[in-house]
């Protein structure tokens, strides 16, 4: 086992950001790992995306567990959007998952892939969206996003002479970009009323989301004004609730790391060696994260309804289980390399303000060196990271960008180079 990288506090913009002892366990790991993924790049080239399975399974399994332990009837709905790989969800769905799709195309996906309990999520969902919900009404509960949306799909399903199921998403947002998402608390009244005239939809179920949550307090909030809501409503309409969404948005238990300086990175100011400590976010364990969202329920909500509560992970479930593996081409300085991919790869800058621990496998170490490792794209903002993990980096050198899992393959571009293939961990090793 390599020596463990020293404790180190980081401080930028005047606050103290922790220990970043969740980047020296990542970087660890890798490097015990180094021979396996050196061997796969041997075997199947470079760039390649790599997929573990296992790790999603396993991730499904914990999610499920913490919050079937504190919940009596809870279901557990992949969000596809998060990575849309076919093999992540057939692996989801093999474990026993819903999936949460948010187009027509995720649905045409989620059923593909076998999946017969799928909810339909997102705003300004077309014509012709609606219809292939209505080809699947047996899989398919639709989350309404609005008042036309309810009319849009009642005609729709009238016309077919099917009865859909669906829920009706609220706002948890009154102003604001996230103002475009679903149905204010105070409208929800009004909208069990028209869903109640509609002879082809039966609204069955509420749904809200939230994105970004490294701790509850949100979501308790939220929880709160939602039981406050509910008992205002007549019991009839409370009694025919028979589900309740709560959405996705967890983080990963290490954390979210950030850049300490991504301003003097950017504008290319001198990085000390070794560059400082990242900027790491803590976030809630699971555990502690589903207990303090069923208490809420418990108290707020569940005292008015009695509801079976869906939950829809994205990032939780896969970033971990999706790395990316480059070679650097081309050796500039000491400082700045160039390497075979692009960060088409990701689809967006991702690494001029989030911080993941490159690695160097050719030269393995636990050093934190300061060298700018670019893309091969025809731009600047091309980035993979501005330091290396390592004994030092030359042209051949084999790197890894770990836990890519989440909002990275399917973001990725077709924009100027191909994109890296995906190899696939197994019980006989790593094949395409």
């Amino acid at each position: 086992m390599p020596a463990p990288i020293p404790h180190r506090v980081s401080v930028a913009g005047g606050l103290a950001q922790g220990s970043d002892a969740p980047v020296a366990s990542c970087v660890e790991e890798i490097i015990e790992r180094a021979p396996e993924l050196l061997d796969v790049a041997r075997a199947h080239g470079s760039p390649l995306y790599l997929l573990e399975p296992d790790v999603l399974r396993q991730r499904a399994r914990r999610f499920a567990e913490a919050f079937a332990a504190v919940l009596p009837d809870v279901r557990i709905y992949y969000a596809l959007k998060s990575n849309n790989l076919e093999a992540v969800t057939r692996t989801f769905v093999e474990a026993g998952l819903g999936i949460d799709v948010s187009s027509g195309l995720e649905l045409e996906q989620a059923l593909a892939a076998g999946c017969r309990d799928i909810i339909f999520s997102g705003p300004g969902k077309t014509a012709a969206e609606l219809d292939a919900a209505i080809d699947a009404a047996g899989e398919v509960i639709v989350l309404l996003d609005s008042f036309g949306e309810l009319e849009r799909l009642q005609e729709r399903a009238a016309a077919r002479g099917v009865r859909m199921r669906a829920g009706a998403r609220l706002s948890t947002h009154e102003c604001g970009l996230w103002r475009k998402f679903g149905v204010p608390l105070d409208q929800l009244a009004r909208l069990l009323d028209a869903a109640g005239r509609c002879s082809h939809v039966r609204l069955e179920g509420l749904q809200y989301h939230m994105s970004w949550l490294l701790q509850p307090d949100r979501q308790v909030a939220f929880i709160r004004d939602l039981g406050a809501a509910l008992a205002r409503l007549p019991a009839a309409q409370r009694g025919a609730i028979r589900f309740l969404d709560i959405g996705g948005g967890f983080w990963p238990p290490e954390g979210e790391w950030l850049h300490a300086d991504p301003e003097a990175m950017l504008a290319g100011q001198a990085i000390a060696s070794p560059p400082p400590a990242p900027r790491i976010l803590p976030a809630t364990g699971i555990d502690e994260f589903a207990a303090a969202i069923a208490a809420a329920l418990q108290e707020h909500v569940l005292a008015h309804i009695d509801c079976r509560i869906h939950v829809e992970p994205g990032r939780w479930l896969c970033s971990d289980a999706m790395h990316i593996l480059i070679t650097v081409v081309d050796k500039k300085a000491d400082d700045l390399v160039i390497a075979d991919a692009g960060t088409n790869a990701l689809g967006w800058e991702r690494f001029e303000s989030d911080y993941f621990p490159l690695v160097n496998l050719t030269r393995p170490g636990l050093t934190e060196r300061a060298c700018t490792v670019f893309g091969s794209l025809c731009t600047p903002h091309d980035v993979w990271g501005f330091s290396v993990h390592g004994a030092g980096i030359e042209a051949g050198d084999v790197l890894l960008v770990p836990r890519q899992g989440a909002y990275t393959y399917s973001l990725r571009q077709r924009f100027i180079k191909p994109l890296p293939e995906v190899v696939t961990r197994g019980l006989g090793g790593w094949a395409r």
